[in-house]
């Protein structure tokens, strides 16, 4: 919870923004984009990683435009998903996303960080079912359930 409070104030965090169903179709071209880019790139482990990592991030990010939120902070948008979408994820979805942050963070900014290859090909494998499970969200999630998200989102900014 302090995380997201935190979220909520830091600049490009978590910011209630109109509701966008177009950026929302763009965001999920993007995350399909990705996901195209991570199968040509086989072999290449550590842009897979980075473009799997994309493919999940988009694809969440897509249901943060149809709900009206921005946030440019990942860890933000992840807290996010947790604390305001724990009815359509649950708490492996969240470690999933996590630790491929951590995996894309280590495979382009650092050399010297070995990272798993088990973990890795999970990660990779597991990619292209979130994709599929945020466009079930996307589908699912009705606009009373967007009033309470973002209601939720008022009241723990006052």
């Amino acid at each position: 919870m302090e995380k997201i409070r935190w979220c909520l104030k830091v600049k490009n965090g978590i910011e209630l923004v109109e509701p966008n169903d177009n950026l929302s179709k763009v965001y999920l071209k993007k995350s399909e984009d990705a996901l195209k880019a991570a199968a040509a790139l086989d072999g290449n482990i550590d842009w897979e990683i980075s473009s799997s990592y994309y493919t999940m991030y988009f694809a969440l990010y897509a249901i943060l435009m149809r709900i009206g939120v921005k946030c440019e902070i990942h860890s933000c948008t992840i807290e996010f998903m947790g604390r305001f979408l724990s009815d359509y994820f649950d708490a492996e979805d969240r470690k999933l996303l996590k630790d491929s942050m951590r995996m894309r963070i280590d495979a382009q900014y650092y050399a010297d960080r070995d990272i798993s290859e088990d973990e890795s090909r999970k990660m990779i494998s597991e990619a292209p079912q979130f994709m599929v499970q945020c466009r079930e969200v996307l589908f699912r999630i009705k606009d009373i359930d967007i009033e309470d998200i973002r209601k939720k989102i008022e009241d723990m900014q006052e």
